[in-house]
C-alpha cells in the first residue's frame, strides 16, 4: 500500500478475511496513522499562525518605511488649496529641454533619416511606404577650427577708349594693411590669449595639431599688439567712464617684465573699476602718484581699496588739489576683508581670542548677503543691524589689545582694525560702498593666472598690449557681454568709420 491510496476506504470482503490479530494489528496501525496526522496538523497549523504574525509584521514595517521615504499616503481627496499647491509645484519643475531650446543662438541643421530599400510588413509581408511622420531627436555636435587660405584677387580696371588710365578695386579694410593674417584670426588669437589665457605657443602647438603646421608664434603676437592698437579708442573711453563714477574701486598686482623696461621686479598693473568698467595702467613703480594722477582727474568721492600707503597718499595729495579748487574731498574705504584675513592668520597660535573676531565678520557678512537681495533703499536697515557688532569687536580689542605681545599676529590684527576702524565701517552710512574690495580683486584673477602661466611680460609694448586688452575683456564680463562678439562687431564699425564703444555702451545698446 503507497501513500496515495493510504486514504481509501477498505472494502468489506477484505476485512471478513482477515483473522482476529490481523483485526487488532490493522486498527493499531490506524490509530498510529491518525495520531501522526492529528500532529502534524496541529504543528502545520501553528506554523501557519506563526507566518501570518510575521506578515503582519512585514506589513507594518513597509508602511513606516513607506511613510518615511515617500510621506504619508491618504484615499482623502486633496482639497483646492492641495491641488493648486500640486500645479504650481508641476509648473515650477525644471523640465529636460532639448538642445535646441537650450541654446536657441546655436545653428540647427536638419538631418534626414531614412532607408536604402522600404522594408516589408512583419505582419503581412506587404511592402511598407513612407508615412510623413519622423521620430525626432537632438544632440550637440562639434566643428573643430578649420584655417583656411584666402586669396584675394582686386580688379584692375582700364580705359578702352584712351587707355591712358588704370585703377585697382580698393583692398578692404583690415586691422593691419598687408598683414598675412585676417582680422578674424587676429581677432581668435587674442581673445585666446587675453579672455581664454592660452600662451600663443600654446594656440600655434593646437594650430599644428590641425594641420596649420609651423606657425610662427612671434608673428602671432604681433597681431595682438596690432588689435591693441587698433582698439585702443575704446580703451581710452573706459578710462573716462572710470573716471566719472563717484566710487572708484582700486588695487594692484605685480607684472614681471621679462625683457627691458628697467628693473624687472619693479612693474605693476593697476586696476581702477566700477561696478561695469574694468581699466587697467601698468607703470614701472608702485609708487601713489600712478593713482594720483587718476584721482585728480576723476570725479571720485570714495576711493575703495586695501590699506596700502600709496592710496593714502593718492587721497591726501588728491584733496589737496581739491581743497584749492573747491572741489568734494575723497574718502578711503577700506576692505573688510583683508581685515577678517588677517584675524585668520592669528587664528593658529590664538585661537580663542580669534574666533571672537572671526564668528561677528561671519556674522557681518551673512547680514551683507541679505543687503544685497534689497532695493537699494532697504540696504541701510540691514547694515544698521551690523553696528552693534563693529562695535563689540572695537571694545574687545581695546581691551585686550595689551595682553599680548606687540609684534603677535593678534595684536597686528587689533592694531589693523583700531587704526581704520572709520574706514572700516563707512560703508554702514552708505548703500552705493561695498563691505570689501573683493570686485576688483576678482578683475585681477585673470590677469595674474595670466601672468603665471606665460610667466611676465616681455616688452613695454606687450605690457601696453596687456593693459588694453585685458581692461576691454573683463569689462566684458562685467556687463554680460561675449568678448569675442564685442571685437568683431567694434573692429567692423570702426573700418566703417563709426565712432568707438566701449563694452558697456555695446550692452546697452544690445537691450
Amino acid at each position: 500500500m503507497n501513500q496515495q491510496n493510504l486514504f481509501d476506504p477498505v472494502p468489506l470482503t477484505k476485512l471478513q478475511t482477515l483473522t482476529h490479530a490481523e483485526l487488532i494489528e490493522f486498527i493499531t496501525l490506524q490509530q498510529r496513522v491518525n495520531e501522526t496526522i492529528v500532529k502534524d496538523n496541529e504543528r502545520l497549523r501553528g506554523l501557519n499562525n506563526e507566518l501570518v504574525q510575521k506578515t503582519l509584521l512585514i506589513d507594518e514595517q513597509y508602511i513606516t518605511l513607506k511613510n518615511k521615504y515617500f510621506g504619508k499616503s491618504s484615499e482623502k481627496a486633496p482639497s483646492k488649496a492641495d491641488r493648486q499647491k500640486l500645479n504650481k509645484n508641476k509648473k515650477n519643475k525644471k523640465k529636460v529641454q532639448l538642445p535646441s531650446q537650450r541654446y536657441p543662438d546655436a545653428p540647427l541643421i536638419e538631418r534626414e533619416v531614412e532607408l536604402k530599400e522600404l522594408p516589408p510588413c512583419s505582419c503581412c509581408g506587404h511592402q511598407m511606404s513612407d508615412s510623413g511622420m519622423t521620430e525626432n531627436t537632438e544632440f550637440l555636435t562639434v566643428i573643430p577650427a578649420q584655417y583656411i587660405v584666402i586669396r584675394q584677387k582686386r580688379h584692375i580696371y582700364r580705359c578702352g577708349k584712351c587707355h591712358g588710365d588704370m585703377k585697382t578695386a580698393p583692398c578692404p579694410p583690415r586691422i593691419k594693411p598687408g598683414s598675412s593674417y585676417s582680422d578674424e584670426m587676429t581677432i581668435d588669437v587674442a581673445m585666446s590669449k587675453y579672455c581664454d589665457l592660452i600662451p600663443i605657443e600654446r594656440y600655434a602647438a593646437i594650430a599644428g595639431r590641425a594641420g596649420l603646421m609651423d606657425l610662427p608664434p612671434q608673428s602671432l603676437i604681433e597681431q595682438s599688439h596690432s588689435l591693441a592698437d587698433f582698439t585702443n579708442v575704446a580703451y581710452d573711453l573706459l578710462k573716462d567712464e572710470a573716471i566719472e563714477a563717484l566710487v572708484l574701486s582700486a588695487d594692484e598686482t605685480p607684472q614681471r617684465m621679462l625683457e627691458g623696461g628697467g628693473d624687472k621686479k619693479s612693474w605693476y598693473l593697476w586696476g581702477f573699476s566700477t561696478p561695469k568698467t574694468s581699466y587697467f595702467e601698468i607703470h614701472n613703480t608702485r609708487s601713489g602718484d600712478v593713482a594720483s594722477e587718476i584721482l585728480k582727474k576723476s570725479k571720485c568721492e570714495f576711493l575703495v581699496s586695501d590699506v596700502f600707503s600709496g592710496y593714502g597718499k593718492a587721497v591726501k595729495e588728491t584733496n589737496k588739489y581739491r581743497r584749492e579748487n573747491n572741489l568734494p574731498l575723497i574718502r578711503n574705504v577700506y576692505c573688510n576683508a583683508h581685515s577678517r584675513r588677517k584675524f585668520k592668520e592669528a587664528h593658529e597660535k590664538f585661537p580663542d581670542e580669534a574666533q571672537f573676531f572671526i564668528e561677528l565678520y561671519g556674522k557681518i557678512y551673512r547680514l551683507e548677503k541679505i543687503a544685497k537681495a534689497r532695493p537699494s533703499d532697504r540696504i541701510l536697515r540691514v547694515r544698521k543691524i551690523m553696528v552693534q557688532f563693529f562695535e563689540a569687536m572695537k571694545q574687545r580689542a581695546i581691551e585686550n589689545i595689551k595682553g599680548y605681545s606687540s609684534k603677535s599676529k593678534m595684536v597686528q590684527a587689533m592694531s589693523y582694525f583700531l587704526k581704520n576702524y572709520n574706514e572700516f565701517t563707512l560703508f554702514l552710512k552708505n548703500s552705493n560702498l561695498p563691505i570689501d574690495n573683493n570686485s576688483q580683486e576678482s578683475l585681477l584673477r585673470n590677469p595674474v593666472i595670466g601672468r603665471k602661466t606665460w610667466y611676465g611680460t616681455h616688452s613695454e609694448r606687450g605690457a601696453k598690449t596687456a593693459a588694453i586688452l585685458f581692461s576691454l575683456v573683463e569689462s566684458c564680463k562685467l556687463n554680460k557681454v561675449n568678448p569675442r562678439q564685442y571685437f568683431k562687431k567694434l573692429v567692423q564699425d570702426l573700418h566703417q568709420g563709426k565712432s568707438p564703444y566701449t563694452p558697456k555702451r555695446y550692452a546697452d545698446l544690445q537691450k
